[in-house]
C-alpha cells in the first residue's frame, strides 16, 4: 500500500505552532475553536507570517509582464490579493510614477487614475495557505512558532531550539525557491532560452 503524504492544511499547521508550545491538538478550525483566546492567536499569527513571508515575492506566487487592460473606465482596480501591482521594470516609462490609491491605480505624474492603454504588469499575489508550496509552508510554521514561544510561553531555550528549526526551514525554502526560478546572474530575459554552464564541457577540450 503506497504511503500518502499530504501538504499541510491550516489545521495541521496550528497543530504544529501549538505542539511546539506544549500545547494540546485541536480537531477543527470552528468559531467555537477559535473563541478560545490561545487558539485564535495562533491562528492570527499564522495569517501574519504568511503575509510577512510571502510579501517578500517568491516565484510561486511573482508573475512577470502580464498584461492588462484598463476597465470601462479607464481604471486599473487593483485585486485584493496583490501584494505587488506595478508597471514591469521591461517596459520603462519615466513619464509614469504609478501607486495604488483607493484600490485602483493611481498615476502620481499626471495626477489621475484614468488610464488609455494597456500595460505589463509585475504581479506579487498572497496566495491561501494551503495553496503553497510545502517547502514554505514549513517555513511560516516554523516562524510562526517561533513568535509563539516568544509571546505565549517565554522560554529562552524553547525559543533557540525553534530558531535553529527556523533558520533549516529558510534554507530549505531558499533552495526550493533557487531551483523553481531557474535564476541566473546573467540577466536573460523572461521568455527567452538558455542553455547553463555544463562543468563536463571543460573535460573534453
Amino acid at each position: 500500500m503506497a504511503i500518502q503524504i499530504s501538504t499541510d492544511t491550516e489545521l495541521s499547521a496550528v497543530n504544529s505552532i501549538l505542539g511546539s508550545i506544549g500545547q494540546s491538538p485541536i480537531t477543527a478550525l470552528s468559531l467555537t475553536s477559535l473563541q478560545n483566546p490561545e487558539i485564535g492567536f495562533v491562528k492570527n499569527l499564522l495569517d501574519e507570517v504568511s503575509k510577512d513571508v510571502q510579501t517578500t515575492g517568491w516565484h510561486f506566487n511573482t508573475q512577470h509582464r502580464v498584461k492588462r487592460s484598463p476597465d470601462a473606465n479607464g481604471n486599473y482596480k487593483i485585486p485584493v490579493n496583490a501584494i505587488l501591482f506595478d508597471i514591469s521594470d521591461g517596459q520603462i516609462d519615466r513619464s509614469r510614477d504609478v501607486i495604488r490609491k483607493n484600490g485602483k491605480l493611481y498615476d502620481n505624474v499626471h495626477q489621475t487614475d484614468v488610464f488609455t492603454q494597456d500595460f505589463y504588469f509585475d504581479i506579487i499575489s498572497l496566495l491561501p495557505f494551503e495553496d503553497l508550496p510545502p517547502q514554505i509552508q514549513r517555513y511560516i510554521i516554523a516562524r510562526a512558532s517561533v513568535r509563539a514561544a516568544v509571546q505565549l510561553v517565554s522560554n529562552a531555550d524553547l525559543v533557540k531550539l525553534l530558531k535553529m528549526e527556523e533558520e533549516q526551514a529558510k534554507a530549505n525554502a531558499l533552495n526550493y525557491e533557487t531551483e523553481q526560478g531557474d535564476n541566473s546572474f546573467m540577466g536573460f530575459p523572461q521568455e527567452t532560452t538558455y542553455r547553463a554552464y555544463q562543468p563536463y564541457k571543460a573535460l573534453i577540450r
